[in-house]
């Protein structure tokens, strides 16, 4: 079932017990996770969810198809994925890394969570508890997901004192400039 659902035929959904949240891949084909029921706590949710947020996933393909599909379906010494995803990390910002292309890429598909649940149910206190513990839990590996970040800042923080806030747990990873660290040594 695992490899005909890894495939853009049928099944087109699959149910799994909680086997299912941890150790497989189902990025292939999919970028949507419906949380029949809420687990306990932020690390399995992050698991479940990582079935179909994985490396060159479903979500991602998509959103690359929709801006080098005809430019890479034109290059047909090559396989058109490898030409899509080269193309993409060649017109990246220089800002970038490589995050992008291979997992994240802007556009109209995104991973999905549903949860289906009552309104004023226990589940919706719990989703958002559960919510506000995967920000954190992210943010300690540096990997917080924007729309999560953003909606527990905006929540919690005051307008006021954001800009601040953000600027001073800020931590830039990107190498240093060596031009500039070799200056600084000859005038030392």
């Amino acid at each position: 079932m695992r490899a005909a659902f890894n495939s853009p035929f049928w099944p087109f959904v699959l149910i799994s017990t909680s086997v299912g949240q941890e150790g497989l891949d189902f990025h292939h084909y999919c970028h949507a996770v419906t949380h029949w029921n809420l687990p306990s706590n932020p690390v399995d949710l992050e698991q479940r969810e990582g079935r179909v947020h994985r490396y060159k996933g479903h979500a991602v393909r998509k959103n690359l198809a929709t801006a080098y599909a005809k430019e890479a379906l034109h290059q047909t010494e090559s396989d058109a994925w490898e030409t899509a995803f080269t193309l993409g990390k060649c017109r990246r910002p220089t800002d970038e890394n490589d995050l992008v292309p291979y997992w994240l890429f802007p556009g109209d598909a995104k991973i999905e969570r549903h949860v289906p649940m009552l309104p004023f149910s226990r589940e919706v206190e719990r989703l958002q508890g559960l919510r506000r513990s995967l920000v954190i839990y992210r943010m300690v590996f540096g990997q917080s997901r924007q729309e999560d970040l953003i909606s527990y800042l905006l929540t919690h923080i005051p307008e006021s004192e954001q800009a601040a806030i953000v600027a001073e747990l800020q931590i830039d990873l990107t190498p240093p400039n060596r031009d500039k660290d070799v200056s600084q040594v000859n005038t030392q």
